[in-house]
């Protein structure tokens, strides 16, 4: 089981769409935001993703393609 720390940045036509749900109806994968900001006309998402590596990678390969900007995470955002 791995888990993957990622940032995903939203523009305004994303906003209102339900991705991270998409995301955790479609794949194998448990989502875990650790921190967030969303307005109006944008926002970001910092979630752990886990699951097996490639179910992952499949993930984050689809919510590319919604137009959802991925980067990835590397220190823990809620402990320090």
């Amino acid at each position: 089981m791995a888990t993957v720390r990622t940032k995903f940045t939203f523009v305004e036509q994303l906003i209102k769409e339900p991705i991270i749900w998409k995301l955790a109806k479609d794949f194998e994968v448990v989502t875990n935001i650790r921190r967030a900001d969303v307005t109006d006309e944008r926002g970001w998402v910092i979630l752990e993703l886990e699951g097996d590596q490639d179910e992952i990678g499949r993930s984050l390969d689809w919510v590319r393609e919604q137009g959802v900007r991925v980067d990835p995470v590397y220190e823990d955002v809620v402990e320090g």
